[in-house]
C-alpha cells in the first residue's frame, strides 16, 4: 500500500482507470465507418475503454438486435429505428440522441463526370446507377426520395443496381462497375472537399432529413462504457471529427 502511495498523482489515476476499463459492443451504420473508426481510437486513448464496432445497413442491425444480437450501443442511420426500440423498450431509457445529420452525395470515382447540378443524371449514358438498398439503409430511400423529386426514377430504374448498405454501393463506384452512384458525403469528404472523383451534394430538399440516431440498447444500460462512449460522441473532439467527414450538427 505504501508504494502505490508513493506513485504519482497521474500514474496512480492511470492504473486505476485501467483497473475500470471496459469493453462496449457498438452497431455503426456503415455511412459512419471512418469517423467511428477514428473516434473509437480516440475515445480509448482518452477513456481506457475499448469500443469494438460492427458496420451494416440499419435495418438489418435492427432485425439483428431484436434476435437478440449483443450490441450495447446502436449508431443508426436514421432517427427512425432507434426510437422504434425505444417504444419497444429494448434501450436504455432517455439515451436516445441525434449525434450527425448526414448528407447524400452523386459521387464518381472519374474525375470531372458529375456536374456541380448533379445534370449528369439526365445526360450522361451510364450504364449503371449504385444505391444502397432503400428498404434497410436511409441513403438508399433518400436517393430514390431525390430520383422520385426529380422526375428521374423511372428512367433510371432499369439501371438501377442495390448495394447491401451504403458501403456496398460506394464499393460499386470506387471500383468502376458502375459509374456514378448515391453514396454518403461522408464516405468521400474530408475536411471541406471530395478526396478523389467528382460529385454533387443533394440539395437537402431533394429528400428527407437524414438525422442519425444513437441509443443505448438495454444490455448496455449497466456498462460504464456505453455510457462513457454516449458522453465521447457528445464532446467536442468528436464533433470536431464528424463534421470533417461533412455532416452537419
Amino acid at each position: 500500500m505504501k508504494r502505490l502511495a508513493a506513485l504519482p498523482a497521474a500514474l496512480a489515476l492511470m492504473a486505476c482507470g485501467a483497473a475500470h476499463a471496459d469493453e462496449v459492443q457498438v452497431a455503426v451504420a456503415a455511412n459512419f465507418t471512418a469517423p467511428m473508426q477514428k473516434i473509437a481510437a480516440e475515445f480509448e486513448k482518452d477513456t481506457g475503454h475499448k469500443a469494438v464496432l460492427a458496420f451494416g445497413a440499419t435495418g438489418k442491425f435492427y432485425a439483428q438486435i431484436v434476435n437478440g444480437a449483443p450490441f450495447d450501443v446502436l449508431l443508426a442511420a436514421d432517427d427512425e429505428t432507434p426510437a422504434r426500440l425505444d417504444t419497444e423498450h429494448r434501450t436504455a431509457p432517455g439515451t436516445r440522441f441525434t449525434y450527425a445529420t448526414g448528407k447524400l452525395v452523386l459521387w464518381s470515382a472519374k474525375d470531372g463526370y458529375v456536374d456541380n447540378q448533379g445534370q449528369v443524371l439526365k445526360t450522361g449514358d451510364y450504364a449503371h446507377l449504385a444505391l444502397a438498398n432503400p428498404k434497410t439503409a436511409p441513403y438508399g430511400a433518400a436517393a430514390i426520395q431525390t430520383l422520385t423529386k426529380l422526375n428521374l426514377l423511372e428512367r433510371v430504374q432499369p439501371k438501377l443496381v442495390q448495394g447491401e448498405n451504403i458501403a456496398q454501393a460506394y464499393q460499386f463506384v470506387s471500383t468502376g462497375n458502375a459509374p456514378l452512384g448515391f453514396v454518403a458525403l461522408s464516405q468521400v469528404y474530408r475536411d471541406g472537399k471530395f478526396t478523389s472523383g467528382s460529385g454533387w451534394i443533394v440539395p437537402a430538399n431533394l429528400h428527407s432529413p437524414i438525422r442519425q440516431d444513437a441509443v443505448i440498447l438495454a444490455r448496455g444500460a449497466a456498462n460504464p462504457a456505453a455510457k462513457a462512449l454516449e458522453g465521447y460522441l457528445k464532446s467536442a473532439r468528436a464533433k470536431d471529427i464528424i463534421r470533417s467527414y461533412g455532416y452537419e450538427l
